[in-house]
């Protein structure tokens, strides 16, 4: 009986030794991102292994974006052993790819019963309800997340966005700088976190905030076209209209290349500022056409609350102009299907010069010289 008794202790040791070498060898396996391998040479013999050995081979699926045999192969490492709160978090996550948020928010809910330490579980349940706009609800996880030890990025990230979505701009600017100074400058967050800032301080006028974010984006990522446009705007806000040059001579030259893709493949915006209930954004357009008519620099004037423009003032390149010693450009309006003219600007004209102009059409205090139904330009 001694021996039996022994021979089953020795059984029992060389199985517990078994299972245990199975779930190392796949925990290896998947840290080397061998997740074919272990699909190939695992998936069929999952019932006789260990709960931490079904959940890797279950993750082996969640890499490959297999949904359905993920949440087949945690419920069996749950069947197995239910004190995991990462095969709960994992069911969340797959859960919010495929759209079930209320089911995604129970599994986190049940990680986060078995271990509320961990920044991820809550950070996954704020996406759940982001997904739902569920915004309060939302923000109350992130925050929570972000108190945990070790907190991820994601987090930092949306709770600013979550801020904008609630219509609470100081917040989310403060969030932004919460980010920025949190997460690793190697990230693409670290880098949306710039651009906000740099946009949020731009809108409340403070430029030299926003220069200093945006000149940080650009040092970053030197071809980052879009932000050479938001500084130039920084630089017009600051009427700094010298460090201007530069930026448009680098996106100038990405247009004669050919790298600059929509919305700025034509044109580039380089200021805007409010008029009555309108907001108007300043565009420069690339294109020079020798001896042809063209807009070259275009105000649009929008609707503040629908944002679509409802006229245009422009410059426009006239030709006989210049063959008769003239000035380069007219001013002229698009406006419900009339096309105006109110005189002459010089090429070379300061940019006040021409604003001014622009702001006394608006105020209705310069007639036009000569109106049209508008044709092709």
């Amino acid at each position: 009986m001694k021996i039996f008794g022994i021979l089953t202790i020795c059984f029992l040791n060389l199985s517990i030794y078994a299972q245990e070498a199975v779930t190392s060898e796949l925990g290896k396996a998947y840290e080397d991102e061998k997740y074919d391998l272990i699909i190939a040479e695992h998936s069929q013999k999952v019932s006789e292994y260990p709960a931490k050995a079904v959940y890797y081979v279950a993750m082996a699926y969640y890499m490959k974006a297999n949904d359905n045999k993920v949440l087949e192969l945690m419920d069996l490492s749950i069947q197995k052993d239910k004190t995991d709160p990462d095969t709960y978090f994992i069911k969340g996550m797959t859960f919010n790819y495929m759209g079930q948020f209320g089911k995604a928010i129970e599994s986190f809910n049940k990680a986060i019963k078995i271990d509320s330490t961990n920044s991820n579980y809550f950070s996954g349940l704020g996406d759940s309800y982001v997904s739902q706009k569920k915004y309060e609800e939302a923000l109350s996880a992130y925050k929570t997340a972000i108190e945990k030890d070790k907190p991820i990025d994601r987090p930092f990230t949306m709770i600013p966005q979550i801020y904008t979505e609630l219509n609470q701009p100081d917040k989310a600017l403060e969030a932004y700088y919460i980010s920025k100074q949190t997460i690793s400058e190697t990230s693409d967050s670290y880098l949306n976190a710039l651009y906000n800032i740099g946009l949020y301080e731009y809108l409340n006028k403070k430029y030299d905030k926003s220069e200093r974010a945006f000149s940080e984006l650009i040092e970053l990522t030197p071809n980052d076209f879009h932000t050479h446009s938001k500084l130039i705007q920084v630089y017009y806000g600051k009427k700094e209209y010298d460090k201007v040059k530069m930026l448009k001579a680098k996106l100038y030259e990405a247009y004669e290349h050919g790298v600059l893709t929509d919305p700025m493949k034509e044109e580039f915006c380089f200021d805007q500022f409010t008029w009555n209930d309108k907001h108007i954004y300043a565009f420069e357009r690339f294109a020079d056409k020798v001896g042809e008519l063209y807009y070259k620099h275009v105000f649009y004037v929008t609707n503040k609350e629908s944002g679509k423009t409802e006229f245009t003032i422009q410059t426009e390149n006239s030709p006989i102009s210049l063959e008769m010693g003239g000035p380069r450009y007219a001013v002229g309006m698009d406006r419900n299907g009339i096309h105006s003219t109110f005189g002459f600007i010089n090429e070379n004209f300061h940019y006040d010069d021409l604003k001014a102009i622009v702001v006394k059409i608006l105020d209705e205090k310069i007639n036009p010289s000569s109106s049209s139904t508008k044709g092709n330009k």
